[in-house]
C-alpha cells in the first residue's frame, strides 16, 4: 500500500493493515508499506517500529512481548517496501545484529529501471561514498566503501505512459546506504519514481507538490538465512506489489 502524509501511528493503523510476514519468539518480520521510516528520528513523524509496536500489543498471541525491547534489525528508504526484520528479545539481539553484519542474510529486491536493462545478469562492483556537493545523496567514489550488488533481468515491458522500463531482481553483497539506487544509477539505468538519482523527469520533479508522481519501484522481494538462535532456515518472501502489475509478472525466483 502506498501511503501519503501520515501525522499520527492511530492515522497510519487505520489506513494500512501491517502485513506480518513471520514471527516466532525472538524474531518479526512485517511488509513496510511506503511513505513511513523505519526509526524514529525525534521528530513527531510515526515510524514502523511504532505500528510494529501498536499491532503487537493488539495481536492476542503477542501479549507476552516486552515492546521495550522491539528493535528493527534492517534499515529501508523512507518510500521502499518491503521486508523489514525486527529483533524481540534484548538477549538474542546481537546474534541477529551479527547475522545482519554478515554475508550469511541473502537479501533480494525487485526494482524497476528506466530503459531495457542490458545485460541480463551483471555484478556491480564500484566503491559508494558521500557526495560532497549534497549531503541527501551518495555516489560512487574511488575513496568510498566497497560495494557489491548483483543484477538479474526479470523483464522488459512498456509502462501505461508508454515509457520502457525493466523488472530487476537484485541481490545486495554489501549494505550501503541507497546502495541500489545509486549503483543502478550509475550505469544510467535510474529507479523509476527515484527523485534523488534522476528516476524522475524534471518536468515531473517540478510537479510533484502539485500532482502524484509514480512511487518508488523498489521493494524488499526476499530474506534468506539461518535462523541464529533455533538454527532453522528461514526463508520470507512477500507478494509482488501491485505497483509492479504492468510486467505482468506474478512471482520471481
Amino acid at each position: 500500500m502506498w501511503l501519503s502524509e501520515v501525522s499520527s501511528v492511530d492515522e497510519l493503523q487505520t489506513d494500512n493493515d501491517l502485513e506480518i510476514l513471520y514471527q516466532d519468539e525472538y524474531l518479526l518480520a512485517v511488509n513496510k508499506p511506503a511513505g513511513i521510516i523505519v526509526h524514529a528520528d525525534g521528530t513527531n513523524e510515526p515510524s514502523l517500529t511504532d505500528v510494529v509496536c501498536e499491532k503487537l500489543r493488539a495481536l492476542e498471541g503477542s501479549r507476552e512481548v516486552d515492546l521495550s525491547q522491539v528493535q528493527a534489525l534492517n534499515r529501508l528508504d523512507k518510500e521502499t517496501t518491503g521486508i523489514v526484520l525486527f529483533s524481540l528479545k534484548k538477549e538474542t539481539q546481537p546474534q541477529f545484529d551479527q547475522l545482519i553484519a554478515s554475508k550469511e542474510l541473502s537479501k533480494e529486491y525487485l526494482a524497476a529501471v528506466k530503459g531495457a536493462f542490458e545485460p541480463n545478469k551483471l555484478l556491480i562492483d564500484k566503491a559508494i561514498g558521500k557526495d560532497r556537493h549534497d549531503a541527501q545523496k551518495m555516489r560512487v567514489s574511488a575513496t568510498g566503501k566497497p560495494s557489491q550488488t548483483e543484477v538479474r533481468l526479470i523483464k522488459v515491458a512498456s509502462s501505461a505512459q508508454g515509457q520502457t522500463q525493466s523488472l530487476l531482481l537484485v541481490n545486495l553483497l554489501t549494505g550501503r546506504k541507497h546502495q541500489i539506487r545509486v549503483h543502478l544509477s550509475s550505469l544510467g539505468f535510474p529507479l523509476v519514481g527515484d527523485t534523488l538519482y534522476g528516476g524522475v523527469s524534471s518536468l515531473q520533479h517540478g510537479a510533484k507538490k502539485k500532482h502524484k508522481t509514480q512511487p518508488l519501484m523498489l521493494h524488499a522481494y526476499r530474506v534468506e538465512f539461518i535462523h541464529p538462535v533455533t538454527s532453522a532456515k528461514i526463508v520470507i518472501k512477500t507478494d509482488i506489489p501491485e505497483r509492479f502489475s504492468y510486467f505482468g509478472v506474478t512471482e520471481v525466483d
